[in-house]
């Protein structure tokens, strides 16, 4: 049996569909704010930084453990030299005083070679820790981009969702005065064709924008008021008002 419903509650379509629309609308521009769109970029840039900071991380620890043998080894020459001139300062020999006297050149060289090494690890370990200090700081100037561009978001999304809020609650008010199965076949269209009701106004049904031909326009008028009629090209329910041009 074909569907009836009165043209008062067929025209109330027409209202839910506006209301329907524009909570789409709202959605939709709350989901395509620029700001989405600017903080993935630069949450994409502190990504690749934290990528860069790691490995940065990883060349100072690298400097760091080079840094603690050369020290190790500078503190166990330097223990030789303090142990031989002990020793060579108590010999009564002077062959032994000969050695020793060796042995200290030789000791001082490594000790100064050693600290050539230590001094220019230093260097690099300086280099390393400011190009360390450099991305934090690029990371950190990032997010309190983001931050800021998270208020500014959120502050639009509030209105936003206020709007979509009072559009709903109207649409619910709609709703609760349409007959169920009218409202039924309107939610079953809508979200299967994206249109659940679509305006006859002077032949042209608004949801396509195609004028009907006029052997069409002929079933129209011949079925009762009440009749729920679809739309042959949107596939929405066809409401009919005085603006119909029937």
């Amino acid at each position: 049996m074909a569907l009836k419903a009165s043209p008062d509650a067929q025209a109330r379509l027409l209202d839910l569909q506006a209301l329907d629309t524009k909570i789409a609308q709202l959605t939709h521009r709350a989901k395509g704010l620029p700001q989405h769109a600017a903080i993935a970029k630069l949450q994409a840039e502190i990504d690749a930084l934290r990528i860069v900071l790691l490995e940065q991380s990883g060349a100072r620890e690298d400097v760091l453990t080079e840094l603690g043998r050369i020290e190790s080894d500078v503190s166990l020459v330097t223990a030789r030299i303090a142990r031989d001139t002990e020793r060579a300062q108590h010999s009564t020999s002077a062959k032994d005083a000969q050695a020793f006297e060796h042995e200290l050149s030789n000791l001082a060289k490594r000790q100064y070679d050693l600290e050539e090494i230590e001094l220019t690890v230093m260097e690099r370990l300086e280099e390393r820790e400011n190009a360390l200090a450099a991305t934090g700081a690029g990371i950190e100037s990032l997010q309190a981009q983001i931050d800021a561009i998270v208020v500014e978001r959120d502050a639009e999304l509030v209105g936003l969702q206020a709007d979509i809020v009072a559009a709903n609650a109207d649409r619910a008010a709609i709703a609760g005065t349409v007959p169920d199965d009218l409202l039924a076949l309107y939610d079953k269209q809508r979200l299967r064709y994206g249109v659940g009701a679509s305006h006859l106004r002077f032949g042209v049904s608004s949801a396509s924008g195609v004028k009907l031909l006029e052997n069409e326009m002929a079933e129209i008028r011949a079925a009762a008021p009440d009749d729920v009629i679809m739309c042959a090209t949107s596939e929405a329910i066809l409401v009919r008002t005085k603006e119909s041009g029937l």
